[in-house]
């Protein structure tokens, strides 16, 4: 008994040192994020089942469950491993983005399955937005379509560095080496188009698993890669800890006692040192490093990737949401320019203030759309409206100053959400392409309208509502009313000052005020002088905003 006891504790201790070897060897592997991406029914889902499936990377339980719900007779619907919605699999297309893991030999995978359909775009740019690579599929009988386009242009809009274009369904057109030529050459005119540098290009098909996981002898004519091992050889990025300046977000101030105060958060890019000069921002004010605190215990330094407590030298203020940074690297700007991706179901709204979100810092914003993509035939639309799945070239106005870099150089201090106010849905994501100097003063008066009288104000705001502006009228009867009650009459000067402080703050909160008083003579108020004949006389073109 007491030997076949050993045996066991043998068994089961030998067990436990496998499974630690083969989660130590998994660490040591590198991850590789991509996406399938193309228009609907290209076979998305079928090819990443495909590569599951030939690769061997199914348990037991998916293979059995894959075996049941397959409804083509003995063949199995392969589609389904990643298709898990019940409207998904009713319609026989994706609509939400399916993320799966998996590891070979040589590389661990996160694989995120996008919609097709043009509709859900959106859903689309989410699973583009932490990739580093792109399989942009093609079907072989329709060749590049505008949903190719689309695709292609968020994947460059998204800085995925690295497209595969995956031309499938080659079984279907005779696995003709002159199809596959002249779709590639396509491909590489719309790269040229869009600004893509370079892209790989591979003929498979999916359903009978041709240069999937293994290369095809129907298509001797290809010489290159089959899929999976383009994508276990393909380069990844290091992150330059050596070459790109310190960044780290603020998540949460560490205060276990009054002994100690810590700043925690993940290195978002470069390296830091104990002793190393940095600033926090937006305030730029300037301390040291004097530990780096982690739960394993202090570190020398820390990199791009790591989860840390900083402690500084000084005692300085520094909260959630702000950036620490080495010294001088980072811009701090209260206006940006940015591409936007309208998420939304209701259309954008111009001059209205939402919530603009980066990692942890919030602050209110307001959006001018300069242009809107046409994504399906190059250039720009002729207007000036975003509704959703639109993509457009915007500035973003701040109300109070934010410490961010572009989204080129880093994704996740250069990304963004746009928040509704209202009804707190996120309706935007944005990437900044660079910073301007505004002014948030002159912005809170730009909100601002004296219309003279009553009648001037109600034709103006009319206006505004046209143009899907919502404004609000300040008249000298709700200041008595509401601010004046009880108070001795006063002059029109002061009436006019105290309406001013009411419009200013109002406007500081993204309301668009419209006065209907009269200022007098030489005093000065903030915003634009708007008389009673304003809205009639005015044109179109002097008030679209």
């Amino acid at each position: 008994m007491a030997s076949a006891a050993l045996r066991l504790d043998a068994a089961a201790e030998a067990a436990r040192a496998e499974v630690d070897a083969y989660f130590e060897a998994l660490q040591q592997k590198s991850l590789l994020r991509f996406i399938t991406c193309g228009s609907v029914d290209d076979g998305k889902s079928t090819l990443v089942g495909r590569l599951l499936y030939d690769a061997q990377l199914l348990l037991e339980d998916q293979l059995a469950a894959l075996e049941r719900d397959s409804k083509l007779g003995d063949e199995l619907d392969l589609a389904l491993l990643v298709d898990g919605l019940a409207a998904e699999r009713e319609q026989g297309i994706t609509i939400d983005v399916a993320y799966r893991f998996f590891a070979t030999a040589r590389r661990k995978f996160i694989i995120a399955d996008t919609p097709g359909h043009e509709q859900y775009t959106r859903n689309m740019a989410t699973g583009a937005s932490t990739a580093d690579l792109a399989i942009i599929l093609v079907d072989a009988r329709k060749g590049v379509l505008t949903q190719t386009r689309r695709h292609s242009f968020l994947v460059h809009l998204l800085g995925i560095r690295h497209v595969l274009v995956a031309v499938n369904k080659m079984d279907l057109v005779g696995y003709d080496q002159a199809v596959f030529d002249g779709i590639v050459g396509d491909y590489r005119a719309l790269a040229d188009e869009i600004g893509i540098a370079g892209f790989a290009a591979i003929p498979v098909a999916a359903k009978p698993g041709d240069n999937v996981a293994a290369r095809s002898a129907n298509m001797p004519w290809y010489s290159g890669p089959a899929l999976l091992e383009h994508l276990e050889t393909v380069p990844i990025e290091a992150a330059a800890n050596g070459i790109a300046p310190f960044r780290m977000p603020v998540q949460w101030v560490n205060r276990p006692n009054q002994e100690f105060r810590g700043y925690a958060g993940t290195v978002a890019s470069g390296r830091v040192r104990i002793g190393d000069a940095v600033a926090v921002l937006p305030s730029g004010r300037t301390t040291e490093i004097a530990r780096i605190v982690t739960a394993d215990g202090d570190l020398d330094e820390a990199v791009a990737g790591q989860a840390v407590t900083l402690t500084f030298a000084d005692p300085l203020d520094c909260s959630r949401g702000d950036l620490i940074s080495a010294a001088g690297a980072t811009p701090v700007a209260d206006a940006v320019d940015a591409s936007l991706v309208w998420v939304g179901a209701v259309p954008l709204v111009p001059n209205r203030a939402y919530w603009l979100k980066i990692g942890a810092q919030t602050v209110s914003a307001e959006v001018t759309v300069d242009a809107v993509v046409a994504v399906n035939g190059g250039g720009t639309k002729a207007t000036r409206a975003l509704v959703l799945n639109d993509i457009g070239r915007v500035s973003v106005a701040l109300d109070r100053s934010l410490a961010a870099t572009t989204y080129a150089d880093n994704r996740a201090l250069g990304g963004f959400i746009l928040i509704d106010k209202a009804s707190n849905a996120t309706v935007a994501a944005g990437m900044i392409r660079g910073f301007r100097a505004g002014r948030v003063a002159d912005r809170h008066a730009e909100r601002i309208f004296w219309a003279g009288d009553e009648a001037g104000a109600e034709r103006l705001q009319a206006r505004f509502g046209t143009q899907g502006r919502p404004s609000f009228v300040l008249t000298a009867t709700a200041l008595r009313e509401e601010l004046d009650d009880g108070l001795l009459p006063e002059d029109p000067a002061s009436v006019t000052l105290r309406a001013a402080g009411v419009a200013r703050l109002m406007a500081a909160a993204g309301v668009t005020v419209i006065v209907a008083i009269s200022p007098p003579a030489g005093l000065e108020v903030p915003g634009s002088l708007a008389g009673p004949d304003t809205a009639d006389g005015a044109s179109d073109e002097d008030w679209v905003i």
